[in-house]
């Protein structure tokens, strides 16, 4: 018989320095390719122009497979940390959140800049084989050199460069065995230092490509005319609606609700053909999955429109105007600038600070309502363009509705339905328990948002019949609906009597909740794939936090604040901290369940499209590794199968021990 394994105080590992990053890369970068650590070192010379110091960045790729960034900026510091006793330039590369973009008080070394969760140049040192650092800094040029994340060239200075030639050079030699493929995508790296040069007016941003022949390839960008220049770029060949609608505001004092300098830049148009062109960007890092910035350009935009549309009274009678009528064919390029910005993930693709919606539409809204009551004609021309939107999409919903007026079976009595007719925008939530469900039914827009409440936990079905499902009260009422049949993802099923163009799992935020949760995605997995597949499933994402903010003075009455997580509670602390905010003088809430918010807290949180958040479910139907690891985790006769794989990976549970 085998000994058991020893368990004692040396079988609890704590990582250290950068060995979390070599550990568990994933959750630190993109692994595809090592294209994100290396725009983790383009973002700090970005951070540099965007702070006013710089004015070149540029990137050199060489034939060995490695990567240069220089920049014209202040150069790191290279003095002694005062508390780490080591020179600064070597814990910026050798300590997890460490950096200037920590510091936002009294300005900062970066008031403004994209590197939110201090693991950036790190990450880039831990994940290459080697690593140098050169910085022109006071007079004299100093160099440092990395291998694995440690150092082998200790700080020394080289030579004397004058007091003005300073600036910094990092070159990195990516390691394979951490990501799928050693080589880095030209294209996409071309977009992001093009972008570079778009968001910084005037600075000049290059690429060199080593040639195997000794030549050298350059590229080099330089916008003076900013956003504008660029997407009359984009659009040289297209017909506009109305010529480009630019703009740039920021706040000026600091408010109640916004920093000093907090803000957004912008140009918008339109084209008869749809969108062309849609970028946005929070302090200089590509958003590519949109978030809250693009919201708040939306919401001002369309709330523009709408104001003038009621003004010279052009609606039609019976018609609606939908933010989608208008932003349907709008290309833009839109820079926000926020002080603490949430992104979802440390890749930064999605911005999810809720304050910024608010910030980017008060800044957009004024501007271009005044734009277009002085430019009457272009006013009519946008509103003529989302009214005829609005009323081909009502059109289309009126066909849709016809088509399934027959044979419908009746609804489940606790299904409370919402009025619209177009399936694109109806959407249901699946929400645990009754008292939510109240809550839910009191806060929805009861236009386009049907409730549907579940009593206890729903059946496991990953291996019940497909006969045999409808035994089961909540299943046969979700099926009922949602308008389709179970099926396999080989059958033909009728998408056509699709009654929601989203489904939502909404449950509380503990354990219980999450159970509820795999239980629904594993019946749409299983029986439901091509919903899935076609992306109609999402999981809404509650707050766990409620932070109650007391009222300081006339000008900053009390505040609700709300947090996703740990994490996220803290980022929020520190803001209040910055804002001179009493210590302690807020309360802190944790949520126990859906149940203990009000109709409007849970609107605003979790359920109104422009400030909730949500996780859209992807699924590979085909046999393969998803569906078998889904029937060890799922399946009845799978309990050894299932101990001997938390065993083996229960470790690599998150969380504080």
């Amino acid at each position: 018989m085998a000994a058991a394994p020893q368990y004692d105080e040396s079988s609890v590992k704590v990582l250290k320095g950068l060995e979390p990053v070599k550990h568990r890369p994933g959750m630190y970068t993109r692994t595809e390719n090592p294209l994100h650590i290396v725009q983790e070192v383009i973002d700090n010379a970005a951070d540099e122009a965007l702070g006013g110091f710089a004015r070149t960045i540029a990137v050199t790729v060489h034939q060995d497979g490695s990567i240069s960034v220089a920049d014209d900026g202040r150069g790191i510091p290279v003095g002694l940390h005062p508390e780490m006793k080591v020179p600064t330039v070597e814990v910026v590369f050798t300590q997890l959140h460490a950096g200037g973009k920590f510091n936002k008080k009294d300005g900062g070394a970066y008031s403004f800049s994209g590197g939110l969760h201090g693991v950036g140049v790190s990450v880039t040192n831990a994940l290459s084989t080697r690593l140098e650092v050169r910085v022109k800094r006071e007079g004299m040029e100093h160099a440092l050199a990395f291998a694995d994340g440690f150092v082998v060239e200790p700080l020394s200075a080289l030579r004397e460069v004058g007091k003005r030639n300073t600036g910094t050079m990092v070159r990195c030699w990516p390691d394979p065995k951490y990501f799928d493929s050693p080589t880095i995508p030209l294209g996409e790296l071309e977009h992001i230092l093009r972008s570079k040069a778009v968001l910084l007016p005037g600075i000049t941003v290059t690429l060199a490509l080593e040639k195997r022949d000794g030549s050298v390839e350059q590229k080099s960008w330089n916008y003076p005319d900013g956003l504008a220049g660029y997407l009359s770029e984009r659009l040289a060949d297209i017909e506009l609606v109305v010529p480009l609608f630019k703009g740039e505001r920021y706040i000026s004092e600091e408010s109640d609700s916004f920093a000093q300098g907090e803000g957004a830049a912008w140009v918008i148009t339109w084209t008869e053909e749809g969108a062309t062109a849609r970028e946005s960007y929070v302090n200089l890092i590509p958003t590519p999955s949109g978030g809250t910035h693009e919201t708040g350009l939306r919401d001002g935009v369309f709330n523009a429109i709408k104001n003038f549309v009621d003004l010279h009274n052009m609606l039609p009678k019976g018609v609606k105007l939908l933010p989608e009528d208008l932003f349907a064919r709008a290309s833009f390029v839109l820079s926000a600038k926020v002080l603490d910005p949430q992104f979802q993930g440390q890749t930064k693709e999605r911005l999810s600070s809720r304050d910024a919606l608010r910030l980017v539409s008060s800044q957009v809204r004024d501007p271009f309502e005044l734009w277009l009551n002085e430019h009457l004609e272009y006013g009519r021309k946008l509103a003529d363009l989302a009214i005829r939107q609005a009323q081909s999409r009502m059109r289309a919903a009126k066909t849709v509705v016809k088509k399934k007026s027959s044979g419908v079976a009746v609804l489940p009595g606790k299904l409370t339905d919402c009025t619209s007719d177009d399936v694109s925008r109806r959407e249901l939530f699946l929400v645990e328990g009754d008292s939510a469900g109240g809550s839910a039914k009191q806060g929805r827009d009861k236009d386009f948002q049907a409730i549907l409440p579940l009593r206890g936990k729903v059946l496991n079905s990953w291996e019940v019949d497909r006969d045999e499902l409808f035994l089961n009260n909540e299943i046969h009422d979700i099926a009922v609906a949602i308008g389709v049949d179970p099926h396999t993802i080989e059958q033909q099923v009728d998408l056509s009597n699709l009654r929601y163009g989203k489904l939502l799992v909404m449950s509380d935020a503990d354990v219980d909740g999450s159970h509820i949760q795999v239980l629904l995605l594993t019946l749409f997995c299983r029986h439901f794939p091509q919903l899935v597949q076609n992306g109609h499933v999402y999981i809404a994402q509650p707050p766990l936090y409620r932070i109650d903010v007391p009222g300081q003075g006339k000008n900053k009455p009390p505040r609700k604040l709300y947090a996703l997580d740990d994490g996220e509670l803290e980022a929020v602390l520190d803001k209040l901290r910055m804002e001179k905010v009493r210590e302690g003088s807020w309360q802190i809430s944790r949520f126990k369940g859906l149940g203990e918010m009000s109709a409007e807290q849970l609107f605003d949180t979790t359920m109104n499209p422009d400030t909730r958040r949500t996780l859209k479910v992807e699924f590979d139907p085909v046999e393969g590794v998803t569906t078998r690891t889904m029937t060890m985790l799922m399946g009845k006769g799978e309990a050894s199968a299932r101990r001997a794989w938390l065993e083996t990976n229960g470790n690599l549970a998150e969380g504080d021990i």
